[in-house]
């Protein structure tokens, strides 16, 4: 196993762009592990686990390392073939589909984003959308570093008390950029349906008889309930799960919804999309963050039309907790 493996061409990052083949090369990344147990772990059938993982063994992310006989059956083994990818320098097809061009788009996960991604795939012209959840640090370095068009993110700045626009600064001192606004959306705390343990708020997650689904670091859920966590007085030692993440909102809902965790931070739309419970915290302002001279080009003009059309405002409407007041909003730094 390498220590660095390099994410470098289209096939492999439109095969991470599945937050479920994600999760597998993180956990092999971390342990060798076989189907079944692998399964166990994410509450996939292994017919699904199997798909997932010939897919990754062909892409080179991961290997088969083993061969086991337990009671009677032969055990495969697999790992990552490093210890920790770098997304650098992604080299994408000159036309990947007939007609079509690229946009990766990397930062934090949004259902509404994710919808509207779906949506512009079937439109005539519209570029071929990658979209993968790294959180919202992540995606601003990897916008710095030109490995993708937009970055999406949620950062809020605690002495300014504003959004996104702070951390553009620091990270684009030198390099216009323009934040186009997604929406606000509400986050709170996603629990089980009738909330049987009587959770109220974030003071609960320090209660013995609690286990939390946490999101990785460097999204801004992440960041959020860190600084509040301090602020109230609770350490992370006091937090049971709190080691245990997902890197998507609907991973933290169906954490809860396998009986995986009590209680997870996240957005609105991800429990009315799993039926769960939902008890508000906070708004925020969920921005795509584009450098300048892509706004105007021809390759997002669709993605920037169909964001700010009726259509899909009501779209987003439809999946509850967001405000569509701005969406389509343009701010500079």
């Amino acid at each position: 196993m390498d220590d660095i493996g390099y994410v470098k061409n289209f096939e492999q990052l439109k095969i991470l762009s599945d937050p479920r083949r994600l999760s597998i090369l993180r956990l092999l990344m971390a342990a060798s592990a076989t189907l079944s147990q692998l399964g166990q772990v994410l509450g996939e059938h292994p017919a699904r686990v199997r798909h997932h993982l010939k897919q990754l063994e062909r892409a080179g992310l991961i290997e088969l390392t083993e061969t086991r006989m337990v009671r009677g059956f032969v055990e495969k083994y697999y790992r990552a073939t490093a210890r920790a990818f770098i997304f650098n320098e992604i080299i994408l097809p000159q036309n990947p589909v007939p007609g079509k061009e690229s946009i990766v788009l990397l930062g934090s996960h949004d259902i509404a984003l994710g919808l509207l991604t779906e949506r512009l795939q079937n439109y005539k012209g519209s570029a071929e959308i990658l979209a993968l959840a790294v959180g919202s640090l992540e995606g601003l370095v990897a916008l710095r570093q030109g490995t993708g068009q937009i970055a999406g993110c949620h950062l809020l700045d605690i002495e300014s008390g504003e959004y996104n626009l702070p951390y553009v600064r620091h990270f684009f001192p030198d390099r216009p950029v323009v934040l186009v606004t997604l929406a606000h959306r509400e986050q709170g705390l996603l629990v089980v349906p009738g909330n049987p343990h009587r959770i109220r708020g974030l003071e609960d997650l320090a209660r013995p008889d609690l286990i939390l689904i946490n999101r990785n670091p460097g999204s801004g859920t992440r960041l959020w309930l860190d600084r509040q966590l301090t602020r109230s007085g609770i350490s992370y030692q006091q937090v049971r799960g709190y080691i245990q993440e997902t890197r998507t909102h609907t991973g933290v809902a169906q954490a809860i919804l396998q009986g995986k965790a009590d209680v997870g931070l996240g957005i609105q739309a991800a429990a009315s999309q799993f039926g769960l419970d939902f008890i508000p915290l906070f708004q925020e302002r969920y921005d795509l963050v584009i450098p300048r001279e892509q706004v105007e080009s021809q390759r997002l003009q669709p993605l920037l039309n169909h964001l700010q059309s009726g259509e899909f405002r009501r779209a987003m409407d439809g999946l509850g907790g967001y405000d569509t007041a701005h969406t389509g909003d343009r701010l500079m730094p």
